[in-house]
């Protein structure tokens, strides 16, 4: 690079310009004061090399500062081209549904027949013969579908899905760990349920105006009430349920051996309530509430472990809070996350 091959020559150039120096200044000096002489010679040569090695620790710092602006100008065009990906998904996706989409079925009125073609007064009396008249409760059914159809008109009911129920199918079609609203919380409050030994209730901040409550199971070695003031992971997109007469708004993650041995899981130091965890190779938006008929924690549920350094991950992508670091377990290894 420009900057390493400045910092050779300024190197080469002063080398030589000590040597000539030194050369032609130590017989001047030893003239002028022969007792001296060396001394005087040793400090003007310990002088050179420090301004030698001043200049080449300058011309290394305007280096690292240099790559340092280069860093975060790709780092910068990285998340551009992230944040372009993402979208040009979405609009792919859209469209795909609206390609696949059946077309509107529109209301077809009855066929006329040319006037041409109409029956003579014989004719139509042998076809009425030969075809008699439907019952009457079949008629009066004709009626009906034709009087609800009209009136379909008239309110202006499509039956073509919009483009709205479009998204939503393509939504509830993708299963994977980015439909999970899981973000950072503050444990406010440990209690022991009032109604159930084998449970804790805890006071969470996730960042909302609120605190959520939050119901967990105990476990023979659980820690919960040590948590009072410290940070957790949360499941927040779970449909609030009744636990033992206690509303539960949330799930606390938790790291579990089969040995009945369970952690929470810690997110990285600086994060605050509310940061959202992110997984970088699945940068969908979670779901507004899990339903529970499609059973989208119980699916992706097996997926979600702690690795042996200690990191949960899915499907081997690791949680992580953007700019703030990954997720972990306190102590445990190679275990599931529930």
């Amino acid at each position: 690079m420009k900057v390493n091959s400045s910092s050779r020559s300024v190197a080469v150039i002063m080398s030589v310009s000590l040597f000539v120096l030194s050369v032609s200044l130590e017989a001047a000096v030893m003239k002028l004061d022969p007792e001296d002489g060396e001394q005087i010679m040793e400090y003007f040569k310990t002088h050179a090399l420090l301004s030698r090695e001043k200049a080449l620790l300058q011309a290394s710092v305007r280096e690292q500062k240099k790559l340092l602006v280069e860093n975060a100008k790709l780092k910068k065009d990285i998340e551009q081209l992230k944040t372009q990906l993402q979208e040009k998904q979405r609009r792919r996706a859209a469209k795909t549904l609206l390609s696949s989409a059946p077309p509107p079925q529109t209301l077809n009125s009855a066929p006329t027949t040319p006037a041409n073609q109409l029956p003579s007064s014989a004719g139509a009396t042998a076809a009425l013969l030969a075809n008699p008249l439907p019952s009457s409760s079949s008629s009066h059914e004709r009626r009906d579908k034709q009087s609800r159809r009209r009136r379909g008109e008239r309110k202006g009911v499509s039956t073509a899905p919009s483009t709205s129920d479009l998204l939503s199918l393509g939504a509830e079609s993708r299963v994977d760990v980015s439909r999970l609203d899981l973000r950072v919380g503050r444990i406010l409050s440990v209690r022991h349920h009032p109604l159930a030994e084998a449970m804790f209730v805890q006071e969470v901040d996730v960042g909302e105006n609120g605190p959520r409550t939050v119901v967990s199971k105990k476990s023979p070695l659980s820690v919960s009430l040590q948590l009072q003031g410290s940070l957790a992971v949360l499941l927040c997109n779970v449909k609030a349920c009744k636990l033992k007469g206690v509303v539960s708004q949330a799930r606390l993650l938790c790291c579990c051996t089969s040995d009945d041995c369970i952690e929470p899981l810690f997110p990285p130091t600086g994060s605050a309530p509310g940061d959202r965890v992110t997984f970088l190779n699945y940068p969908g938006e979670p779901d507004r509430e899990l339903q529970s008929k499609q059973k989208v924690w119980e699916l992706l549920q097996p997926d979600l472990q702690v690795d042996g350094r200690g990191v949960a991950n899915y499907k081997g992508c690791s949680f992580e809070v953007k700019g703030k670091g990954l997720c972990r377990a306190p102590s445990l290894t190679n275990c599931i996350i529930r």
